[in-house]
């Protein structure tokens, strides 16, 4: 009797305290007024000048030029002026990276597609006079000149067709060809550009999705529409495989996935994207990145809220039909997580987000997405 009472006052104060917690948390993620987020972004950008920028104007130079050009492109999306002293101190280090070849990347990198897509971007941002129009074009014309096509002897049937990878040879991914596309893009390039209709043919094998647009023997395997991270070298996912062999998708590849083939110009009918976004509606979810936990979480925000952005919808329905206002969700989740100092930072660090210079800029540019209407 006395272990019955026991396990039911037990019961009965866990759940004042779920109660407890779940009022807090509302209150944490519902406010999100257009003052409250300038304020997190004014905390946010302090942070990078005041503790994030070092003297050369650089932000984190161990990891060579790309979380300077997410700092400027994250800085200047959120309103800080591309001609602010920070700023330009920033796009300064960045052309310390411009190669003869017109890439922008590390001596003897192995990432410069990496490096040169998203410093694309961030020039891009501040190319307001056209002063850096010479610099984007070479640029550009280096991503496409090492994108995996017939020029280096591949062919429609290979695997590795249309995709980037981290620099020239490197094994495509998802991620890197999506980077490739976002930049493309960004300067202007149409959806039939050449260069992203072949990345799109590399985009559509990293499916989960059996059909016309992917021949490769994985696909029947794990048919669950979402992407994984490459179909090349036998394919691979950062989130494992299924007990019969197939490789399980995840969140940020999924959200990468569904971006870059609306970039490309495919349909919101098409069956490539009808299965995106059904695999997205039944794992819809800020709390982590699915399939993958809290690893790359902060990655995941930023190409979540970028994806949403150009899907054109201010309410994502789930496969439940509950509407959410991811904007208010995201806004909620990120809010609630910036620390005092301004910054973000992930407690799992791999793929470097220990780094609060790289989180704090992937939180802005998730934020500068979740401002935006649908209709912008």
């Amino acid at each position: 009797m006395k272990l019955f009472m026991f396990s039911s006052r037990l019961c009965f104060f866990s759940l004042i305290w779920s109660l407890v917690i779940s009022c807090v948390f509302e209150a944490t993620v519902t406010a999100t007024t257009p003052e409250i987020i300038e304020n997190a972004i004014t905390k946010a950008s302090r942070y990078l000048r005041n503790h994030g920028q070092q003297p050369d104007g650089s932000f984190s130079p161990q990891s060579g030029p790309a979380v300077t050009a997410l700092a400027i492109t994250a800085l200047v999306r959120t309103g800080t002026s591309a001609d602010s002293p920070m700023v330009v101190r920033a796009v300064q280090y960045l052309l310390t990276f411009q190669q003869a070849d017109g890439g922008i990347y590390q001596r003897e990198s192995a990432v410069a597609n990496y490096e040169t897509s998203i410093a694309i971007l961030a020039l891009h941002e501040c190319n307001t006079s056209g002063h850096y129009e010479e610099i984007i074009k070479k640029a550009k014309r280096f991503l496409t000149a090492i994108q995996w096509d017939e020029s280096e002897g591949n062919t429609y049937a290979d695997p590795e067709y249309g995709g980037a990878g981290y620099g020239r040879h490197e094994r495509p991914d998802l991620s890197n060809t999506a980077f490739l596309i976002d930049a493309l893009k960004g300067v202007g390039a149409s959806s039939d550009d050449p260069a992203i209709q072949r990345a799109l043919i590399f985009v559509s094998r990293s499916q989960n999705l059996e059909g016309a647009y992917d021949i490769l023997e994985v696909a029947p395997k794990n048919p669950d529409g979402g992407f994984y991270y490459t179909p090349a070298n036998g394919g691979e996912s950062q989130a494992g495989t299924t007990p019969n062999g197939g490789l399980r998708s995840y969140g940020s590849m999924t959200y990468s996935g569904l971006r870059s083939m609306i970039y490309a110009g495919v349909s919101a009918n098409d069956p490539r994207v009808v299965a995106a976004v059904e695999w997205l509606g039944r794992h819809y979810t800020f709390a982590e990145n699915p399939g993958m936990g809290d690893a790359g979480l902060f990655y995941y925000f930023h190409t979540a809220a970028k994806a949403l952005h150009v899907l054109g919808q201010d309410s994502f329905i789930d496969t439940d039909g509950k509407a959410h206002d991811w904007r208010k969700d995201l806004t909620g989740v990120l809010l609630s997580a910036q620390h005092d100092n301004g910054s973000w930072v992930n407690n799992n660090t791999r793929w470097l987000e220990g780094d609060a210079n790289l989180v704090t800029s992937y939180a802005l540019l998730a934020l500068s997405y979740c401002q935006a209407s649908a209709t912008e």
